[in-house]
């Protein structure tokens, strides 16, 4: 078995061996991945090591890592805080984004192959955070005016999955990459008025189909990623977007991922829900 990691800000995933291909989703730095099949000399199959996600990345943007790097940039690695930073070394500048991983990072510098580069950005070792909803919202807050973008997972473009893929990453927590897929994940909870922030509301389309989740916040709030990250109304039938008038999507469901907080939580549903005459999907 081979390892890579991305040496790059964001690289794309594709579903098929052409650069003409949809991408599917993204790779950023420091992520890292098995490599499954080779393809020529300029695309590699690929699995995420963090969701489990396969596609295909051009050769050029993966470096290939031993074994032993592979284990040791999984188990010690810190995440930018930074919407955008540089990693200056001594040959190159990269710019990396929220998120980002920075192998086997000392606090202050990390080697890469040969390289060794230093990041003067703030930064944040997984041991370190607390899995709180707060730490969610502000980490989701960040991403504000991001715009959408299918397959996207980089403050400058996301879709609304990978929005909360990364956001729950930065916290520890794993999700799949896709709506449908995340909807499993924890536990449900049963009435909307128990829901609490840092919950995430999946919604679905007209046939039934999860097609989009946003992250529940106070007040009968949602963050989540809709022609760029907003913050929107949230009720008992769904988002509603203030700009339209109108229902944008349906809630089906709302899941905790988020494990037991001490803390008292804010009541979400204060607001009086919109008349149910006002509802218009799409």
């Amino acid at each position: 078995m081979q390892f890579g990691i991305c040496p790059l800000s964001v690289v794309p995933i594709r579903s098929n061996s052409s650069d003409k291909s949809e991408m599917i989703s993204q790779l950023l730095f420091g992520e890292l991945v098995e490599i499954l099949e080779k393809k020529g000399r300029q695309w590699l199959k690929v699995r995420c090591q963090w969701d489990n996600f396969v596609g295909w990345v051009a050769f050029p943007q993966i470096k290939v890592i031993t074994p032993t790097e592979f284990e040791l940039f999984q188990n010690h690695y810190a995440y930018s805080l930074e919407l955008m930073q540089a990693v200056m070394g001594s040959k190159q500048y990269i710019p990396i984004t929220l998120a980002a991983r920075l192998p086997n990072f000392d606090g202050m510098r990390f080697i890469l192959g040969d390289e060794q580069f230093t990041f003067s950005g703030q930064a944040v070792f997984p041991t370190d955070v607390e899995k709180t909803a707060d730490f969610i919202l502000k980490i989701a807050r960040k991403y504000i005016n991001a715009p959408f973008l299918w397959g996207g997972r980089s403050p400058f473009g996301l879709d609304s999955a990978g929005f909360t893929q990364v956001v729950f990453k930065m916290a520890g927590i794993k999700l799949p990459r896709d709506p449908a897929e995340q909807v499993y994940m924890g536990k449900s909870v049963d009435f909307a008025e128990q829901a609490m922030p840092g919950d995430l509301a999946f919604f679905e389309n007209k046939v039934g189909r999860i097609v989009h989740v946003g992250i529940i916040m106070p007040e009968s709030e949602v963050i989540h990623a809709h022609g760029n990250v907003r913050i929107d109304r949230l009720d008992h039938y769904g988002i509603y977007n203030e700009e339209e008038s109108r229902y944008t999507h349906k809630l089906r469901v709302i899941r905790r991922v988020l494990p037991p907080s001490s803390k008292k939580q804010e009541k979400v549903f204060e607001k009086p829900s919109i008349a149910s005459n006002q509802v218009e999907l799409f």
